[in-house]
């Protein structure tokens, strides 16, 4: 059974609830593999640089858009050894690509992966642990539809959702 929530938010309230789930992933030691999925320009990549600026990383994070992945070392902010990857497939021609740059590599035991676009590496990429679904909703308020497929990033949305305050939410 997916778990399904689904949250009308500003872009203070995503970033809020973004570095909600990174903690939680930190201090759990869990890894996961986070799509999302959205039109160009729904807060795709800002979601992923709230979630890596909440556990104190401070240099640039960009949209991997032309190099189809940037890789983040966060170790030293975590404590223990951990990648996070950003996936950006939107210029990924076939899927087959995928393999040829060792896609498997970057799905380790202890990383993160947030990978924009994944259904351009459908039949390639593995399944997904979290999916996050991003709509427009006016030029301050995005939906935002979070749908957990693992037992750890249910109980996680559980405490998102029903433990956290929702400010600016409706």
């Amino acid at each position: 059974m997916v778990q399904q929530y689904q949250q009308q938010w500003s872009e203070q309230d995503a970033d809020r609830h973004a570095g909600f789930l990174a903690k939680k992933l930190l201090q759990r030691k869990i890894p996961a593999v986070i799509y999302l999925h959205g039109d160009l320009g729904t807060g795709k990549t800002a979601f992923v640089r709230a979630f890596l600026r909440a556990l104190g990383y401070q240099r640039a994070v960009k949209s991997p858009t032309f190099t189809l992945v940037e890789p983040y070392d966060l170790s030293d902010l975590a404590g223990y050894a951990l990648e996070l990857y950003h996936f950006d497939l939107y210029r990924l021609a076939d899927p087959l690509e995928l393999d040829d740059m060792g896609i498997s590599d970057y799905f380790s035991k202890q990383a993160i992966v947030f990978v924009e676009w994944p259904d351009k590496g459908k039949g390639v990429l593995p399944q997904p642990g979290l999916d996050i679904f991003l709509r427009y909703q006016g030029e301050q308020q995005r939906d935002y539809l979070f749908c957990a497929r693992q037992a750890e990033l249910e109980q996680l949305l559980t405490e998102l959702f029903e433990s956290t305050p929702q400010e600016g939410s409706t």
